[in-house]
């Protein structure tokens, strides 16, 4: 049984995360889409970690300009005098990830790491911020984010990596992993970040959240914009979920009686 405590996941549940800002309703990872969040009572904000080729931390999901701005061309490979001409949807800047934390003080980032060359900048703009408290660190890449975690220089909520989320499915399919079980609660890790399903098998599950909560850990569900399916992953118990439709996941949580909303709640 996990016997840590992080204060990001300190906060009424089930948690309410908005997906790069909320995605769905226009101009993701923009200043704009995360205080419409803000505003509609958000505390958790799920964005995303590049950084430029001299080092300038973006919140920005692409690896490109490609898809979401008015510019064209690797981010990574690009200084930051010229990232920071595209606008996203022709309209808005890309923020800079230390802005974003520097601007909330109240609320908390889940920050996926998307290259090795994000996390010292990383790790410096939660230094300069005080942050600590109020990130959750995830990664699709396991060996990123053992670097992200020691990058920190002190403990920080994290997820599971995708080896950890596949051990998870594992004992919760099938008996005999409680060794298995036991190495994952002494690793620390408070939560289990995990899609509805990969690849036509299905993920969250009955059975995981149950077999999470066992050892102490959180299940956050990602990105699940439809209401019906809000239901019922919620209705199976789950600690959070991520969604593009940010008005829709308000809705569902305040029908239910769970929405909690922040102090900055318009």
């Amino acid at each position: 049984m996990l016997s840590r405590r992080f204060a990001f996941l300190d906060h009424p549940g089930p948690l309410a995360f908005a997906h790069r800002g909320g995605a769905a309703e226009g101009a993701e990872n923009s200043v704009a889409a995360f205080e419409r969040a803000v505003g509609l009572g958000y505390t958790y904000l799920e964005t995303d970690a590049h950084a430029t080729s001299d080092g300038v931390l973006l919140a920005f999901h692409d690896h490109t300009l490609d898809r979401v701005t008015d510019q064209r061309g690797r981010i990574s490979e690009l200084p930051y005098r010229a990232v920071r001409q595209a606008r996203i949807g022709g309209v808005h800047e890309i923020p800079l990830l230390e802005e974003l934390l520097g601007t909330w003080s109240e609320i908390r980032f889940n920050i996926d790491v998307k290259e090795a060359a994000a996390i010292a900048p990383l790790a410096e703009a939660i230094r300069r911020t005080n942050s600590y408290d109020r990130i959750c660190l995830t990664s699709f890449s396991d060996e990123r984010l053992t670097l992200a975690r020691a990058a920190m220089g002190r403990e920080v909520c994290s997820a599971l990596g995708p080896r950890g989320v596949a051990a998870l499915r594992a004992a919760a399919s099938t008996s005999g992993y409680g060794r298995l079980l036991a190495r994952l609660s002494r690793a620390g890790v408070p939560c289990a970040q995990v899609p509805v399903g990969f690849r036509g098998l299905r993920v969250t599950t009955r059975s995981l959240v149950r077999t999470a909560h066992a050892i102490g850990m959180q299940v956050h569900v990602w990105t699940v914009n439809d209401p019906v399916r809000m239901e019922h992953l919620l209705d199976l118990g789950v600690d959070g979920l991520m969604t593009d439709n940010v008005s829709g996941l308000r809705t569902v949580l305040e029908r239910r009686g769970q929405w909690h909303p922040g102090s900055l709640a318009a």
